[in-house]
């Protein structure tokens, strides 16, 4: 079972990165087409359980205690396999 964790700045927290890569964009033509750009980051976990919701119990643990910071970042989980 793998456990894919996608993890961003929540709204209203200023993201630079992403913003520089939206001007990075807007100066290679891209300007018309793009509207905002976030960066984030996706942790691909490979699990040793075939039991979903044990897996996204545990995940949700290791997300509140070290992948993510919860005062600044929101995360998603998807469980698959």
């Amino acid at each position: 079972m793998r456990a894919i964790v996608n993890i961003g700045l929540k709204k209203g927290v200023l993201d630079d990165q992403g913003k520089a890569i939206n001007n990075a964009l807007g100066t290679l033509g891209f300007k018309d087409l793009i509207n905002d750009v976030r960066v984030g980051k996706q942790i691909i976990i490979e699990l040793n359980t075939n039991d979903k919701s044990k897996a996204e119990a545990e995940v949700t643990q290791m997300c509140e205690k070290l992948l993510a910071n919860t005062v600044i970042e929101d995360y998603t989980i998807e469980i698959v396999g």
